[in-house]
């Protein structure tokens, strides 16, 4: 049991002192970032290909974020 007002709060498994966010085996934000793009990529294709209109433009919009949040990281790390 829990007093009032006190909130449980769940350990991270896995890393100790890492990121809640990540798994233990997985990447960082920066390799999710990355394998983002290629599977939007993909599937931006076959949604062409079904003349899916709408989902073809979103999943741009998608790709093209994911693309640039990899050009910002990777200029930040140069400098």
């Amino acid at each position: 049991m829990t007093r009032p007002g006190k909130k449980r709060t769940r350990a991270a498994i896995g890393a100790p002192g890492g990121s809640r966010h990540e798994e233990p085996g997985e990447g960082g934000a920066d390799e999710a970032v990355a394998f983002i793009a290629e599977q939007v990529g993909a599937l931006r294709k076959l949604a062409e290909r079904h003349k899916l209109d709408v989902l073809h433009y979103l999943l741009g919009m998608t790709k093209l974020e994911a693309d640039e949040h990899l050009r910002l990281r990777s200029k930040r790390k140069l400098s």
